[in-house]
């Protein structure tokens, strides 16, 4: 019988791709570095990890694990070797424009097609093997998210809110955040999103809904199987989502307040005293980083320069984006930062004394904040300024995330069973924490996205 042409067009492309996995994904073993591997104990030196299949398959060290025959062995010889970091407050519709009155409404046809799968490589390359996605239109946000885990486009994996819910949507952007008018509203909205695959509920202004619509945002998440994440700025936003169980705060307030009310120190204090009974940690994601390196911004606009963030976005958008930041200590966005600054280290302690469980997150793609760029920033400003130690910030960026979204038992360490999503950087980070503006290795369930430092152009083509 003489196959159709389509029948052996379908076979080809088939072999193509069986071909393609086989060359990137190769059995593996990562031999010699330090491990850090997020459970927070000793580094392993002179370590091993075999990896199989995208899996983990054995961690120990060259004494005591040999490498089997067949295994592409890559050295990790005078490198730390860590999981691939979480970002945890990514905005992939947004790409560091200045301007979002300009920006929702000419961009928005590009969200899915150009603007968050270039989010989506720049945040990978940059060693964020998984983000959370909190905004953005529902179809792009769950297209997207299918097309990285069908292995159609590179990105890290994805765990998206699409629209954010709210009182009422502010004038302009009701394609991705939604209001809420009454319990059966919300209760309805959620389902909505919850039955279109989101993985995570955002909610803001909860202090301007009434209470009970309010809980039935949470509620029905929870009754999803969702988490709830909701904003912090203002102290009545905190005390509302408090009463009705937030599982996760963003942020650390819009104002100039020198602090959290005493009122609501103790309320967080009486929540993490509750601990697995109110149903695991309070994570709290500070997102700071923006504020504190804004002056030095200013100082020294040089890192806009930095040609990482144009990958994947067309020409006329990288014009559009540069010329929206060329007087970055006009923009109106942020005039009342320098005032804001001062105020976050006692923010910060008063948080870590409350007892919540920080997560590294950075609104990243907001004005100048790229998503190549803003994660080691974060954590530059942790360690290096809040006094935060360098092993509790990597856990914050990889061990706890997975544990907030229920899925430690698949990754979020470098362990046995888990998914391959390792990075590696030469030198000690525990002593020098920056040193992941240059992550030198990226793998992703078991495909090598950059080594040396340089990305790996045929494992990142689109298929």
């Amino acid at each position: 019988m003489h196959k159709r042409p389509a029948d052996v067009l379908g076979i080809a492309v088939f072999l193509l791709l069986m071909v393609w996995g086989m060359s990137v994904r190769a059995d593996t073993a990562l031999v010699g570095g330090r491990l850090i591997d997020g459970f927070g104990h000793r580094p392993i030196g002179n370590s091993v990890v075999l990896v199989k299949d995208g899996i983990i398959e054995q961690v120990g060290t060259v004494d005591t694990l040999p490498v089997p025959a067949g295994y592409r062995v890559i050295s990790t010889e005078g490198m730390d070797v860590l999981p691939g970091l979480w970002e945890n407050h990514a905005h992939l519709m947004l790409a560091g424009h200045s301007n979002y009155s300009h920006w929702d409404p000419t961009y928005i046809d590009r969200f899915g097609s150009e603007i968050m799968p270039a989010s989506a490589v720049q945040l990978l390359l940059a060693g964020i093997t998984t983000a959370r996605d909190l905004g953005a239109p529902l179809e792009p946000s769950i297209s997207v998210k299918r097309r990285i885990e069908s292995g159609e486009i590179p990105g890290p994996r994805l765990f998206v809110s699409g629209p954010f819910i709210q009182a009422k949507p502010y004038p302009g952007t009701e394609a991705f955040r939604w209001g809420v008018d009454s319990p059966s509203d919300g209760r309805r909205k959620v389902k909505r999103l919850a039955e279109a695959g989101v993985d995570i509920i955002k909610l803001i202004d909860q202090d301007k809904m009434a209470l009970d619509e309010a809980q039935a945002v949470v509620d029905e998440a929870h009754k999803h199987g969702l988490k709830v994440v909701a904003h912090s700025h203002r102290p009545t936003e905190i005390r509302r989502g408090l009463e009705i169980g937030v599982d996760n705060f963003e942020h650390t307030g819009l104002t100039t307040a020198p602090e959290y009310p005493p009122d609501v120190i103790e309320m967080l204090r009486e929540r993490t005293a509750t601990g697995r009974v109110a149903g695991g940690p309070l994570f709290w994601t500070p997102t700071v980083e923006g504020l504190w390196n804004y002056p030095h911004t200013v100082a020294n606009p040089e890192r806009l320069d930095d040609t990482c963030w144009h990958r994947g976005l067309a020409p006329d958008t990288i014009a559009d984006i540069r010329q929206s930041i060329e007087r970055p200590g006009q923009l109106a966005y942020m005039q009342l930062t320098p005032l804001r600054k001062p105020t976050l280290k006692r923010k910060i302690a008063q948080l870590r004394e409350a007892g919540v469980v920080f997560l590294v997150g950075t609104d990243s793609g907001i004005p100048m904040k790229f998503h190549c760029q803003s994660t080691w920033n974060e954590m530059d400003v942790w360690v290096r300024v809040m006094g935060i130690p360098a092993m509790d910030a990597i856990r914050a960026a990889t061990y706890w995330g997975a544990v907030m979204m229920g899925v430690s038992d698949k990754w979020g360490t470098v362990s046995a069973g888990k998914y391959a999503d390792i990075i590696a950087v030469r030198g000690d980070v525990l002593r020098h924490i920056n040193l992941l503006s240059r992550v030198d290795f990226v793998m992703k369930g078991g495909v090598v996205y950059k080594q040396d430092g340089k990305p790996v152009e045929s494992a990142l083509a689109a298929r």
